[in-house]
């Protein structure tokens, strides 16, 4: 049995900001530490994700596109 200390945040389907702004308040509930994968379909969610991450000075640990879908691993900490 696999443990996996990961949230997860699928925000297929919503466009901007819904994806940034469902990522903030994800990442507000979580502890110093935690990682969260999110999962989104709006083309200006890599931008937009992405410098909401470096901007709040939090980790994005990896991002990959699987055809229209945009998965960011992205560790909180501070």
């Amino acid at each position: 049995m696999s443990e996996s200390p990961e949230k997860k945040l699928d925000a297929t389907g919503l466009f901007c900001p819904e994806p940034v702004f469902r990522t903030k308040i994800e990442i507000e509930r979580m502890q110093v530490g935690e990682i969260i994968i999110v999962s989104a379909d709006d083309p200006a969610a890599e931008d937009d994700i992405s410098r909401w991450v470096t901007r709040n000075g939090h980790e994005l640990l990896d991002m990959s596109k699987d055809g229209e879908t945009i998965t960011f691993k992205i560790k909180k900490v501070k």
